[in-house]
């Protein structure tokens, strides 16, 4: 069936970009906090500004990744129950198979969402230390960081 072949690709191969977009903000922001030094920032809102660049898609990425694949799963399921209207004798095996291929959309939703929300806290988490490492060496001018 085409229209489920484009269902299925569209929301898989769309949850793929994601997943390697996703990579690509966090070791970008890997980066960044490794290289930041936070003494040669002036300003404590400028510095914020540029550790929590990114933070924003990598959250909303992890949020919505499982709305995406339900979308896929709801179509998929959608299509499987059309299929069944349309034949008069009805096979459990196409059934099963119809609403288990579905299923991998919200799977995969799923694998792209967590690792995000993961990322996403324990980047805040570090772009936070950047910034009381700032306060401190700002605080007590003599503090080593």
């Amino acid at each position: 069936m085409v229209l489920k072949d484009i269902l299925d690709y569209g929301c898989l191969g769309f949850l793929g970009f994601l997943s390697i977009v996703v990579l690509a903000l966090i070791f970008e922001r890997l980066y960044t906090y490794k290289k930041v030094d936070v003494l040669s920032y002036d300003e404590k809102k400028a510095l914020e500004i540029d550790l929590t660049s990114n933070l924003t898609l990598i959250a909303t990425i992890g949020s919505n990744a499982p709305y995406i694949g339900l979308l896929g799963t709801v179509g998929g399921i959608m299509l499987t129950f059309v299929e069944i209207g349309n034949n008069d004798m009805v096979n459990t095996q196409v059934i099963m198979t119809g609403l288990a291929l579905a299923l991998k959309a919200t799977a995969m939703g799923l694998i792209v969402a967590i690792p995000a929300i993961v990322a996403y806290n324990l980047l805040l988490r570090k772009s936070e230390v950047l910034l009381l490492k700032w306060d401190l060496a700002h605080q007590n001018n003599d503090y080593v960081i």
